[in-house]
């Protein structure tokens, strides 16, 4: 029986990319989607909320209502793990990211809001809604600067490496 992708059998490799083009590889993942699985930890329980990103390098931004569930469980821990995918075709073009890091809730007037609000694209919203473009919303942004992240991406096989990678945040 042919076999479209034999590089996937048997054991995966070890080998690991370098620390430049794992981040590379990882960039080019966020930038290339925009719809996460925000998991946060609350007084009922965990919670598993899909969410619209945007990032600025290893950092997650996303607008939350500031009364929603997601909203309070970061008040109680801001603790959350992220789950980022590419469409799945197949074995072969499995690619994702679980991220793990600190939520911080920003509103307009803290320090650092300014820095992330242009990231935002809020824009198209507005026009699907039939806002003016002239008033933009107003409400918290979510930032997570990424800690650690669990990269995966199965076609590094094909030029041995493992398909899972490990990026961790330089201190400094």
């Amino acid at each position: 029986m042919p076999v479209t992708n034999p590089w996937l059998a048997g054991l995966a490799p070890k080998k690991r990319l370098d620390p430049e083009r794992l981040e590379e590889r990882i960039l080019n993942l966020l930038s290339s989607q925009n719809m996460c699985v925000l998991a946060t930890a609350g007084p009922e329980g965990p919670l598993a909320t899909p969410v619209r990103y945007f990032h600025l390098d290893f950092t997650l931004i996303f607008t939350a209502a500031a009364s929603s569930p997601k909203m309070r469980n970061l008040a109680a821990d801001p603790r959350v793990s992220v789950g980022l995918f590419a469409p799945l075709v197949g074995q072969a073009s499995s690619r994702g990211a679980q991220v793990f890091g600190r939520a911080r809730v920003l509103s307009d007037n803290d320090p650092g809001f300014a820095h992330y609000w242009p990231a935002i694209r809020w824009q198209s919203d507005h026009v699907e809604r039939s806002r003016s473009l002239d008033e933009p919303p107003s409400g918290p942004v979510v930032v997570v600067e990424a800690e650690r992240i669990v990269y995966t991406e199965h076609w590094l096989r094909r030029e041995g490496f493992a398909p899972r990678q490990f990026w961790t945040r330089s201190k400094g």
